[in-house]
């Protein structure tokens, strides 16, 4: 009788998503296709702005690729934004060198009536997928993702990203019904992009909160918890077989609320996570992912190696799959990379 693995394809990460542990425990990381990587640069230079790469199958396929070249990693993250949903919904969207990505109209001002769905858009991402899916070795986990609907509309009502959310948070509070509505809006449509993804070839996906961090406990609860446990329910529907890993970005304590509510297959740790905390009070034998701080691994050297040993004795008896606690930041040293693989691999 094939064994569980076998079953799996012999995806260690996918194994892992389903339940098991591993050891050492499968790994890739936040924004593994970009910056950090001559290649990726040279790339970009060639093509144009970011959206341009987005949008464009081909690089886009390359991209995500391209670390997978490099580095023993388990698992493929399609290269995109999660942005891209609002664009699909109508807005406009840009990328402003050194300033980040702009929308319009912001929704603080405007409504979503003003906006004229677009969903064609979205269509070269799932034919990034398909390409990428025939290049992938047949051990590698294929990750897709999108915001979740807190993030993104963070992006919406006020155009553009900010460190507090202060517009959005208010819009809560002074006008919960079109809060609801963006919510809504977004998360419907979240879930088919998410699908589209999955039938074109995604093996799980990530849903990235990356600002769940700044909400009250009422407000985490009812625009973060409810909206993801809706997607995560609507998607097991569809899709049953698919994992669905969820990272609240700075939740702390309300990680344990997460984790038994939304539903989700594993929870993705921030940096400010104390692993230890996690591996006792996040339900047993569910997955986890990360944390190592992407400071630690442009540090390098001593220091990363203590780092990622805290976190592999603090997660190992439970199914761990090693990652940063956010995005791999642009200064990182590509043999600093080099280090933490053959650390968590050796």
């Amino acid at each position: 009788m094939p064994d569980k693995a076998h079953d799996l394809g012999d995806k260690p990460l996918l194994a892992v998503l389903k339940g098991e542990r591993r050891d050492p425990p499968p790994m890739w990381l936040m924004r593994q296709a970009g910056r950090y990587l001559p290649e990726y640069r040279e790339l970009r230079a060639t093509k144009g702005g970011f959206l341009e790469l987005a949008y464009d199958p081909e690089a886009a396929a390359e991209i995500t690729l391209q670390p997978l070249r490099r580095f023993a990693f388990d698992g493929a993250i399609l290269f995109s934004d999660i942005l891209v949903v609002p664009h699909a919904m109508g807005m406009d969207l840009t990328f402003v060198a050194g300033e980040g990505p702009r929308l319009a109209p912001r929704l603080a001002e405007a409504g979503l009536d003003d906006l004229r769905p677009a969903m064609e858009r979205l269509e070269p991402i799932y034919e990034t997928v398909r390409l990428v899916k025939a290049e992938l070795r047949p051990e590698t986990t294929f990750l897709g993702f999108a915001g979740s609907p807190w993030t993104v509309a963070t992006y919406m009502i006020a155009g553009q990203g900010s460190r507090e959310q202060a517009e959005a948070r208010q819009l809560g509070y002074a006008d919960p019904g079109k809060m609801d509505a963006i919510l809504d809006s977004v998360a419907h449509i979240t879930v088919d992009y998410l699908s589209r993804q999955i039938e074109a070839g995604v093996d799980a996906i990530q849903l990235f909160d990356s600002w769940a961090g700044s909400l009250s406990p009422a407000q985490f609860e009812r625009f973060v918890i409810a909206r993801t446990a809706w997607i995560v329910g609507e998607l097991k529907a569809r899709h049953p077989d698919t994992p669905i890993i969820g990272f609240p970005k700075g939740a702390g304590g309300k990680l344990r609320a997460y984790a038994a509510e939304t539903g989700v297959d594993a929870v993705g740790l921030d940096e400010t996570v104390d692993p230890a905390w996690a591996a006792r009070e996040l339900p047993a034998g569910l997955p986890v992912q990360g944390n190592l701080d992407p400071l630690a691994l442009i540090a390098g050297g001593e220091q990363l190696e203590r780092e990622v040993r805290r976190i592999l004795d603090a997660l190992g008896n439970r199914p761990h799959i090693f990652n940063l606690g956010h995005g791999i930041q642009q200064t990182t040293p590509i043999e600093h990379v080099e280090q933490l693989v053959g650390l968590v691999k050796g």
